[in-house]
């Protein structure tokens, strides 16, 4: 194999994983501040110059706490459970088009990973339906009743909306004809998709809130109820674990609504400087992160019965219509 290539792959493999560690830690300092901003609060602003060292602190703190694990618990599976919710959340970037090609050292660089693939979406789909298990595997194995009850309901939450989810992605893949990622952007040079499916945008907010298990969709850890959920017995790293993989995944989710709806890495000049395209995508990720946080502000929580009647019975029959309108449109032509 080509030492370059392999040396190409692995300075991105780190630096996407370092973007999500990173990415993580300040998105929850950006949320807190945000809220406390809405809130008509101060926030976080003690550690470090305007609270900037607040996410160091954080990690510290959950570092050196003590770890406890219980008695009656499957110990094997009660340690796996966060690694297995976190590494999906942070292997969904690898098919993701950062970019176009640019020169660099006298070689032709591709930004994304491994965004040639020809299966980017069925990849998506894939790996978005791994993190259940995680969840359910923390509840089933921390031998609490409130865990199992946050873990059974957060199964039943994310499948119903995968479907929804799943059926978002169809729109793109016929418009663009491919199921390939960087063809689904290459194909919005001069026209977002958000456009000519502004039904299947919604769908894909209302959807990826569910599926990341975010307010007004929190059910899986409804303190009332649960006392925080299939997380309850966690803490130290192992619930650091947990924290990471909800706020990666908020970002990941960002990053395939701008990938399949707003145009990818595309802005002015990204023809003749493709080091912008980062940039403008970054843009559009931290926009729809940004909505995310706006919504928890806004919106109470959902009573269970009413979020599970709205996916089946309302947003599953409307990303149906939105598959087969934009099918006729394709066949039409239009």
């Amino acid at each position: 194999m080509d030492v370059a290539l392999l040396l190409e792959w692995l300075v991105k493999s780190v630096a996407i994983v370092a973007f999500g560690i990173v990415g993580f830690a300040y998105l929850t300092l950006f949320e807190r501040r945000l809220l406390a901003r809405m809130q008509v609060r101060i926030g976080p602003n003690r550690a470090g110059p305007w609270g900037l060292l607040q996410p160091v602190a954080d990690g510290v703190k959950l570092f050196f706490k003590e770890e406890v694990i219980p008695a009656g618990a499957d110990r094997t599976l009660f340690v796996l459970a966060p690694i297995i919710t976190v590494i999906p959340a942070l292997v969904l970037f690898g098919v993701i088009p950062l970019g176009p090609d640019v020169e660099l050292f006298g070689r032709r660089i591709n930004l994304g990973l491994s965004d040639n693939i020809n299966v980017g979406m069925l990849y998506l789909s894939a790996i978005t339906s791994i993190a259940v298990y995680g969840v359910v595997i923390a509840g089933w194995s921390s031998n609490n009743k409130y865990a199992l009850l946050g873990g059974i309901r957060s199964s039943a939450q994310m499948v119903s909306y995968e479907l929804a989810l799943g059926l978002v992605f169809v729109g793109p893949i016929l418009t663009a004809g491919s199921m390939s990622l960087r063809e689904i952007v290459l194909d919005q040079e001069h026209l977002w998709y958000v456009v000519v499916q502004p039904l299947g945008f919604v769908i894909f907010l209302i959807a990826s809130l569910a599926e990341v298990n975010r307010a007004p969709f929190d059910m899986p850890e409804a303190e009332q109820e649960l006392t925080a959920g299939y997380h309850v017995e966690y803490s130290g790293m192992k619930f650091a674990l947990f924290f990471m993989a909800e706020y990666v995944k908020m970002i990941a989710v960002s990053t395939i609504g701008a990938t399949l709806f707003l145009g990818g890495f595309w802005g002015p000049g990204v023809e003749r400087f493709g080091w912008l395209g980062p940039l403008y995508l970054l843009v559009k990720v931290v926009a729809l992160v940004f909505l995310q946080l706006w919504v928890r502000a806004t919106l109470p929580r959902f009573r269970y019965d009413r979020l599970m009647a709205f996916g089946w019975k309302i947003l599953l029959p409307v990303s149906l219509l939105n598959v087969a309108i934009t099918a006729v449109l394709v066949v039409m032509g239009l």
